[in-house]
């Protein structure tokens, strides 16, 4: 705990001066001590790749008897589009372990990240990594089925993750599409920082309300002083005419079971700041908000895995994520842990193994197996 907010008071201590943005300072403490080699052993094959200019690193297994496709996962590590990174050590173990666990070749793209780029560059190096990997030549060299790839990510992965699925299912040209979509705890709608989850949420510590609106804001290339405009859902409110088409497909009323909802009420603000989302279109954006996708483009949707956690304000983006894409007739699996928070399934290698991260990992890794 000390340690953290060491770092913390010295990131912010840093942006303050203007010496750099407090984001490169925390990233660089993160990778500088936690990044790993791509170093293989006799179970994986690790190797570093640029994928239509996109850095990746792919796990493969070695082949095993007459067995000449294996099934594969995409996966697009969290870190709210501005931290982490696929070679630390928590994402590296990560893949690694669903590459033994599956026998799968897994490709983690390594993309920019907040502030050296912002919306939509992190999309257009997911989208374009996976592009380039779903190639049929591409999966030849790497023998992989192209009838058995998923897509997958995690928290602000999974909101990448979730976006580039939608832009493939619409993408005329393409011959290869994932089989499934798997989202660990995704953050996939700016719409409402009021939904239950929020507000149940607002001061956890892995993941606070205040901190995921700044790491919107960061995304979108916003500022900080429109945080509490935000907060209060002012950028949505009655008034904003732009935001009145989207309204019913984050209605968490009529999305979210009875379990989620509790007590909890709806803010809608009857007057609120047009200017926001004229300011900053991506809060609108489908290709940065998964969610407002329309019932059509859901439609599209593969088979689909959706994680969440009680103690997260992103709970009920999975949830009602979930909910839209069987209402639009996709095969979906909803997969609720009561105990466990945000972030919890990198967290799985000492000195961080913790239950909850095991648990949340084992469930994913089998509903892999049994559908991919």
């Amino acid at each position: 705990m000390l340690l953290k907010s060491t770092k913390r008071i010295s990131c912010h201590l840093i942006h303050y001066l203007r010496l750099s943005h407090h984001l490169i300072v925390l990233n660089y403490l993160i990778c500088t001590f936690d990044k790993l080699k791509s170093v293989s052993s006799e179970d994986i094959k690790i190797t570093d790749a640029v994928f239509d200019g996109v850095e990746v690193r792919v796990f493969e297994p070695p082949a095993k008897g007459d067995e000449s496709l294996k099934r594969s996962v995409v996966y697009i590590h969290g870190g709210g589009w501005a931290l982490a990174s696929a070679r630390t050590s928590l994402y590296n173990n990560l893949c690694r372990i669903m590459a033994e666990s599956l026998n799968a070749v897994v490709v983690s793209v390594e993309y920019r990240l907040v502030p050296e780029v912002c919306f939509p560059e992190q999309y257009h190096d997911a989208l374009r990594a996976t592009k380039h990997f779903l190639q049929p030549d591409v999966l030849a060299e790497y023998s992989v089925d192209p009838s058995r790839i998923a897509i997958s990510g995690d928290s602000a992965g999974g909101n990448l993750a979730a976006a580039v699925c939608q832009q493939l299912s619409k993408d005329e040209d393409l011959t290869v599409r994932p089989k499934l979509q798997a989202l660990i705890y995704p953050v996939l709608q700016a719409f409402d920082f009021n939904t239950p989850s929020y507000q149940q949420n607002m001061n956890m510590p892995v993941l606070p309300r205040y901190v995921m609106i700044n790491y919107w804001i960061d995304y979108i290339n916003g500022n900080y002083d429109l945080a509490h405009e935000l907060l209060i859902n002012n950028h949505t409110a009655l008034n904003v005419g732009r935001a009145l088409s989207f309204r019913a497909r984050l209605n968490w009323t009529s999305l979210l079971p009875p379990s989620f909802k509790k007590n909890y009420k709806p803010v809608v603000q009857t007057t609120g700041t047009a200017a926001i989302v004229e300011r900053l279109p991506a809060l609108l954006d489908v290709r940065a908000v998964p969610l407002l996708a329309d019932d059509a483009t859901l439609a599209r949707q593969p088979r689909t895995y959706v994680l969440t956690c009680e103690n997260d304000v992103l709970r009920d983006d999975g949830a009602m994520y979930a909910s839209r894409l069987e209402r639009a007739g996709v095969p979906v699996t909803l997969d609720h842990f009561h105990d466990c928070f945000h972030g919890c399934m990198i967290f799985t290698v000492w000195p961080t193994d913790f239950s909850a991260g095991v648990q949340t990992r084992n469930s994913y890794i089998k509903w892999l197996d049994e559908n991919l």
